[in-house]
């Protein structure tokens, strides 16, 4: 294999997962248009909306992770051309995200009276309670939403969810711009306006994708037999051990920044801020590999249908290179502009928080420092969790996780961020920990099977 095997794979790849970054991005946009909006009222509300988003975070990551279980199951019936098996699982899969979306509100409802427990500012509590509330029921229509995605991401028709999302954050940027700041007739509803315009945007998400997929001749067969008699023990069986183990992985690594967030909290206001305005920018550029994990998801998959497994690994490895590729990109941007990308997230015109708004930019600047330097082993490990979901081994990548997250980089960030100089740098430093060892371990993982698939076929 000659450097170009790879790189001529570029081309298609980049086609197939950019309308899922775009997609990615706009979820991501959502948060950072509410971060950017709300900053611009104080550093108390900014850091009330992250501790809110970190609960919402939570569930979300467990609703995101189980739907991608649809996308490999539709990407595998796709290669072997069977419209019976991905119609299966399209009804199935919208089925369980529903009652998944429902069950994981309800769970956040019930569990707000946690909020006062976790040792964070009192003034920051009193105003996340409201934005919580209105955020977790958004939940119900963005799972609903991911059932549409994933089952069209495994059809490899990427752009319905990339016009979604597009829509969405339009609808979210002109509700927080009316509702935060009360402008005209509109009432000034502060960090409660950006939580309405975040529920409005994702049902009118959710309403459009269904509205796209119904007029396309395309998916007509697999909206057919919309019924109870749809719903199949053997489907959901399915779906569910591919799901369950998918949303733990994805939990894993955003319970460790969510994580982050409650320790940042208990530094300090002004460490909370600061770590939200890092973090939405490196949750932008992580977006990026997020979409070609999908991409590799969809092509491994498709791969594994077709049981050409020395495709497979070229498919793979070419998404793993341009993944790196980019990453670099960004990590260079993230050095050269890092006292500078922290601005537009606080008014440093407001007199009363300017000393306060100097010290969330000066702690924001070097926890980006830190990002450039974990940009590559997060996008790393997710373009090869995208990959070992596309041949649907999820169980052993769980434990993976689990280790390098919450065994080793966790504890790092405790320490070094609770007990030493470091404070929320250290936190940071312990995030990079677990993804570098967590993107080693399941590259070693990738490797191993596939070399076996190949072996056992020949």
């Amino acid at each position: 294999m000659t450097l170009k095997t790879y790189t001529q794979e570029f081309g298609y790849n980049f086609r197939l997962a950019y309308p899922i970054i775009i997609g990615m991005l706009g979820h991501t946009l959502v948060g950072i248009v509410d971060n950017a909006m709300v900053g611009q009222l104080g550093p108390i509300e900014l850091a009330a909306v992250s501790l809110g988003n970190s609960f919402v975070f939570i569930a979300m990551s467990l609703g995101i992770g189980f739907s991608t279980a649809i996308t490999p199951i539709v990407a595998e019936a796709d290669g072997e051309n069977s419209i019976e098996k991905g119609r299966n699982a399209f009804h199935n899969g919208l089925f369980l995200c529903t009652l998944l979306g429902v069950i994981l509100f309800l769970l956040i409802f019930f569990a707000k009276p946690l909020i006062t427990l976790m040792g964070q500012p009192e003034e920051v509590v009193n105003l996340a309670k409201p934005y919580l509330d209105i955020v977790a029921f958004s939940l119900i229509p963005l799972i609903m939403f991911q059932a549409y995605k994933q089952f069209a991401d495994g059809k490899s028709e990427t752009k319905y969810s990339m016009w979604a999302t597009i829509l969405g954050n339009i609808i979210n940027i002109i509700i927080n711009y009316f509702l935060i700041f009360g402008i005209g007739i509109f009432p000034k509803m502060g960090i409660v306006g950006a939580a309405i315009g975040t529920i409005v945007s994702r049902i009118v998400m959710l309403a459009f994708m269904h509205y796209m997929m119904v007029k396309k001749p395309k998916f007509h067969p697999y909206f057919k037999k919309f019924s109870w008699a749809e719903i199949q023990k053997s489907t959901i069986q399915k779906i569910v051990n591919l799901g369950t183990p998918s949303a733990l992985q994805m939990f894993f690594e955003v319970g460790l920044f969510t994580g982050a967030v409650w320790l940042s909290g208990m530094i300090g206001t002004t460490s909370q801020a600061a770590n939200q305005i890092a973090l939405s920018l490196a949750s932008l550029t992580f977006m990026f590999a997020m979409g070609l994990s999908v991409a590799a998801m969809i092509r491994v998959g498709n791969q594994k249908g077709l049981r050409d497994y020395k495709k497979l690994r070229i498919v793979a490895f070419s998404i793993f290179l341009l993944a790196i590729l980019l990453e670099v990109v960004f990590a260079s941007i993230f050095i050269l502009f890092h006292q500078i990308l922290p601005l537009p997230f606080l008014n440093l015109e407001q007199s009363v928080h300017l000393q306060e708004n100097l010290e969330v930019v000066a702690i924001a600047s070097q926890l980006l420092l830190v990002a450039s330097l974990f940009q590559i082993s997060d996008g790393l490990q997710v373009v090869v969790l995208g990959a070992l979901r596309g041949i649907q081994d999820v169980k052993i990548p769980m434990y993976i996780t689990f280790v390098a997250y919450w065994i080793i980089g966790f504890p790092i960030s405790i320490f070094l961020g609770l007990y030493t100089p470091l404070k929320a740098m250290g936190v940071w430093i312990g995030l990079l920990a677990g993804l570098t060892a967590a993107a080693v371990f399941l590259f070693y993982r990738f490797n191993k099977i596939t070399k076996k698939l190949i072996i056992d076929n020949q």
